[in-house]
């Protein structure tokens, strides 16, 4: 499973980008969605990069979040997390990861929901 944060808003942000953050209900920054693992979902991921950031949540996160909401695991398809910033905030919400926090990080998307949760 994939879970997708946004980080940037909707500023200026082409129509199109604009619509497939719709379609991942990433409405608003600091916002969460838990989403299969899919190559449609990859490649919309990949199109909205300088407005995301992604990758594989651990099972221990997963629960703190579902707890945190007070929903059963079998909701959690299409639920929005509405999360705080992160605790000392965002590297950078320009640059791409390593050096900021933008596009995919794999296993670190974990340490990143953690300070938000």
């Amino acid at each position: 499973m994939i879970a997708a944060v946004r980080i940037r808003g909707t500023v200026r942000v082409k129509a199109d980008i604009k619509r497939t953050l719709e379609l991942l209900k990433l409405k608003r920054p600091n916002h969460c969605v838990i989403l299969e693992e899919s190559p449609s979902i990859v490649g919309m991921l990949k199109k909205a990069k300088d407005y995301v950031t992604w990758g594989e949540i651990s099972e221990e996160i997963l629960k703190r979040l579902l707890e945190k909401d007070g929903i059963a695991e079998e909701g959690i398809k299409g639920h929005i997390f509405r999360l705080r910033p992160p605790r000392k905030g965002y590297r950078s919400v320009r640059l791409p990861w390593p050096k900021g926090d933008l596009g995919y990080r794999g296993k670190a998307i974990n340490e990143l929901l953690k300070r938000m949760i």
